[in-house]
């Protein structure tokens, strides 16, 4: 049975009025986890804001391979100094194992912008476009963490859920089924390295602004499991967004609807542990 559920905004730190939505959602108690995007040049000024919300809320490493640039030189992946697509990403990550090392390198550097601007390890790592479950990320990744963070300090995502859940949704069912398809496996392989994982996932959307996303999040929490974590994109639109994303004016849609949402009864805003316990 379900005991509530995670909320958490993905992209803190891309741009400026992203990281301002998340933080006014903090601030109102509407989050209780936020991933940081530790490359992005806003990450060390916004870091200490978002350090304020520990403790409330899971604070973690929202793993970005894909978007701007790398913290560490990478003349496989991004030869330019501006990361790939996604499928460039997938692609190299299988077919090339001078990518992997430095997928492996920019993992560490991302990590190590997180602890050095927060001074302590992220609550959990998850990934920009759900890139940290593809094949020849995953592996660099979940060896990794073991090797930095004692056993149990931190949890992964799994972005996959059950097929008659994600049905039961009835929201972006087609683009759900394919994310779930790429993490088949990333559970198990997360467990048996001794990591902790989410148990349901929701939250895969269209990023249509012309949705109603308070309905939308309402069906998120259809058939929850019971270590639930749903995720969202809010933020405010500025010069910088368009330029770096392709989800623009859904985010202060969401905004708005979040900082209008009040949980069902029964089913609260958690923060992982009280779920996983």
């Amino acid at each position: 049975m379900a005991k509530g559920f995670i909320l958490c905004a993905d992209d803190f730190a891309m741009t400026e009025g992203v990281s301002r939505a998340i933080l006014d959602l903090l601030g109102r108690g509407k989050l209780t986890a936020t991933g940081a995007m530790t490359n992005r040049p806003h990450w060390r000024r916004l870091a200490p804001e978002l350090a304020a919300f520990a403790g409330q809320a899971d604070l973690g490493l929202h793993l970005n391979l894909t978007c701007a640039a790398p913290i560490s030189v990478m003349p496989r992946l991004a030869p330019g100094g501006a990361l790939p697509g996604l499928k460039d990403v997938a692609r190299a990550a299988v077919l090339s194992p001078a990518a992997r090392v430095e997928i492996a390198v920019e993992i560490a550097r991302q990590l190590d912008a997180f602890e050095q601007a927060l001074g302590r390890p992220p609550d959990f790592v998850d990934g920009h476009q759900h890139v940290h479950v593809l094949p020849g990320v995953r592996r660099a990744l979940l060896d990794t963490l073991p090797r930095r963070y004692p056993a149990g300090t931190l949890y992964v995502r799994d972005p996959a859920d059950r097929f008659a859940a994600i049905r039961a949704r009835g929201i972006a069912v087609g683009k759900a089924l394919v994310i779930a398809g790429l993490a088949t496996g990333f559970r198990a392989a997360a467990l048996k390295r001794g990591l902790r994982v989410n148990r349901g996932f929701s939250g895969v959307a269209p990023f249509d602004p012309a949705r109603d996303f308070a309905a939308d999040l309402a069906s998120f929490l259809i058939e929850p499991g019971p270590c639930h974590l749903v995720m969202c994109h809010p933020g405010f639109i500025d010069d910088e967004l368009a330029s770096l994303d392709p989800v623009v004016a859904a985010r202060p849609v969401e905004h708005a609807a979040i900082a209008a949402f009040m949980p069902p009864p029964g089913l609260p805003l958690r923060r992982f542990r009280a779920l996983e316990g």
